[in-house]
């Protein structure tokens, strides 16, 4: 079957995924990549991508163009978010992309980034229930909500991130949880009976830290079920801890520690802004949405 690959470029994250139908039509991976390159280091005070985030991130790009073209990928789709969208320099950084790995990077709107995260979680888990997707990115929060037959009714991107946030507020956890209650108290009212789905890096360290699940294995995170008082409690254990103690925990990269007490709080407050008990975590996001909406 012909391979084609989509990768992710977010503010903390870049992701790679390669992949081909099955006899049904369905999307299968046949490689999953993840490095944390923190392009959007930053960006929120001074509104520009450094030299060196730039530098890495295309080292990153260059890496997985390589792979997916050597594994056959007939085309390759790759998208940036928060951190490209808000810096002024976001241009630099694409024509290094360009001339480099050979690849034409998207910018992609907040309210596109949103209706992407959707297609991707109506697949796995649409059908039953109303959704509510969430997508708590290093530079921004999306969430949408829509029927269980797949229209998106409502769609926001919020500029809350777990990197946006820590630099912002310093990791002082009082002013980050008041800044999101009064950001999230914009959202509406939730579909009746919705599901609240969880995607992203965030909310996948969430779970792997709180279940020691270490090495990665997405056979016990993608469809996991979580509660809130679980993420209350990890949260509250992310924050009692040092960095270094952060680093040393099962089930969390090491260049997350800095950023993922945010990025708990995040989860926490919107959790809590659409009165949800539980969530159910995806560990597959925009890529895959990027992937099937383009191919």
């Amino acid at each position: 079957m012909p391979r084609y690959a989509a990768i992710d470029v977010g503010t903390n994250s870049v992701l790679l995924l390669v992949a081909e139908r099955d006899a049904a039509g369905r999307w299968q991976p046949v490689l999953e990549r993840a490095e944390i390159t923190r392009l959007g280091k930053g960006v929120d005070q001074s509104k520009r991508l450094a030299p060196e985030a730039i530098e890495t991130t295309v080292k990153c790009l260059e890496a997985f163009a390589s792979e997916a073209r050597g594994l056959g990928a007939k085309g390759i789709v790759t998208s940036a978010t928060s951190a490209a969208r808000d810096a002024s320099n976001g241009r630099e950084f694409l024509e290094a992309a360009k001339g480099r790995a050979g690849l034409d990077i998207e910018i992609i709107a907040g309210e596109e980034e949103a209706r992407l995260s959707y297609a991707s979680a109506h697949a796995d888990f649409g059908g039953q229930h109303p959704l509510i997707v969430l997508d708590i990115g290093g530079g921004s929060t999306e969430f949408i909500y829509g029927t269980r037959e797949g229209e998106v009714q409502f769609r926001h991107s919020f500029d809350v991130g777990s990197v946006r946030m820590t630099e912002r507020f310093d990791g002082d956890a009082p002013k980050i949880r008041e800044h999101l209650k009064a950001t999230f108290s914009a959202l509406p009212e939730p579909p009746p009976n919705a599901r609240l789905i969880g995607v992203a890096g965030t909310v996948t360290t969430v779970l792997t830290v709180s279940r020691a699940i270490d090495p990665y294995d997405a056979s016990k995170v993608h469809g996991a079920t979580m509660p809130r008082a679980e993420v209350s409690a990890v949260t509250q254990k992310l924050l009692s801890l040092d960095l270094e103690a952060r680093k040393k925990l099962p089930g969390l990269q090491p260049k997350r520690a800095d950023v993922i007490p945010a990025g708990g709080l995040i989860l926490e407050a919107a959790m809590e802004a659409v009165n949800a008990t539980e969530l159910v975590v995806s560990d597959r996001g925009l890529r895959w949405g990027l992937l099937a909406d383009r191919f």
